[in-house]
């Protein structure tokens, strides 16, 4: 199977002034892109290269590029799903991954800990949201565990949506303890199985199946994967809020027309648009300097106080969207 374009680029590169961050995608192609950046003083490129679900093309590209680059990202997909007590790996995932043994290979969830939970203490804290008064659905707990923790403590109302959107199934959760027990229950038996029975690669993430619209019309906030948000919400959210983490000019186009009011995203805008939370992994887990075994979430958090990072709120109604890289 032939290396794409950019992978050859990518391996040609040899200044070892500029830290390579990519993003290996199980996601469609039509997504892709690369940036060029200056984050505290370092100099990076960034890079998102989608296999339109081609699994031994994404096996082949994360092999081909290890110790060639300073990161790899697994985007499209997640490694791990946790609970407050215990994450699990998917089988499937890991085994497209053990061919890589220089470069780390991140997914996203230090930052789904540390950042998303972050977000939403500093959106309660500013104001920004009062979740006291908010609805709030998130549509997968086990893939955001920060956030779903953190509007544990700060929200009454919050529907969570695993089993509507991860298994098809309506079965209303709303207290998170409830979520972690049954993931206890079924994460172990879930993580064994192939990876898109519970969430859309390749062509399935340009697809909108949108299904149980009574929860999405219930919400006045709709948190969560992008992926998800997008494949299942109803055409009309008018006076909504979207808090999610990345989102592309057509994205928030979309968004525009189904009359939602605002979105915010939990990382930070580079060239107009944001990167997917595995992508800013890989950025602060070179900037931190330390193997990623030995990188807590104390670093994660302290690298992003360095960087003034705080949540991107987009007022829909207002202002217009940014040009597309």
């Amino acid at each position: 199977m032939a290396i794409t374009a950019r992978v050859e680029e990518i391996l040609r590169n040899d200044d070892a002034s500029v830290k390579h961050v990519v993003s290996v995608s199980l996601g469609t192609s039509k997504r892709d892109k690369s940036f060029r950046t200056d984050i505290l003083g370092q100099t990076f490129e960034i890079d998102r290269i989608g296999t339109d679900g081609d699994r031994a093309q994404f096996k082949e590209i994360m092999e081909a590029l290890d110790g060639h680059v300073a990161a790899l990202g697994v985007g499209g997909a997640d490694i791990w799903l946790a609970t407050e007590k215990k994450r699990y790996a998917f089988r499937e995932i890991l085994g497209l991954i053990k061919g890589v043994q220089k470069t780390p290979v991140v997914d996203g969830s230090g930052l789904k800990h540390t950042l998303e939970r972050r977000t939403i203490e500093i959106l309660e804290a500013d104001k920004t949201v009062d979740f006291s008064s908010e609805r709030v659905l998130l549509v997968a707990a086990v893939d955001r565990f920060g956030m779903a923790q953190a509007l544990d403590k700060v929200c009454p109302n919050v529907l969570y949506g695993d089993f509507y959107f991860g298994l098809g199934i309506p079965l209303k959760i709303t207290k998170y303890s409830k979520v972690s027990t049954l993931a206890g229950i079924l994460l172990p038996v879930i993580t064994q199985l192939p990876f898109q029975w519970f969430y859309p690669t390749g062509a399935k993430q340009e697809e909108r199946k949108p299904k149980y619209p009574e929860v999405f019309k219930w919400a006045t906030l709709i948190a969560g994967d992008w992926h998800f948000i997008r494949r299942y919400a109803p055409d009309d959210m008018t006076g909504k809020t979207i808090l999610t983490q990345t989102l592309r000019s057509a994205d928030l186009e979309w968004l525009r027309t189904t009359g939602v009011k605002r979105a915010i995203t939990t990382t930070p805008v580079m060239g107009g648009e944001t990167f997917a939370t595995n992508v800013m992994e890989g950025v602060l887990l070179t900037l931190i300097g330390k193997p990623q075994s030995e990188a807590t979430d104390a670093d994660y958090l302290a690298k992003l106080e360095e960087l003034g990072w705080k949540p991107n709120v987009i007022d829909l109604t207002t202002e217009p969207v940014p040009a597309t890289v």
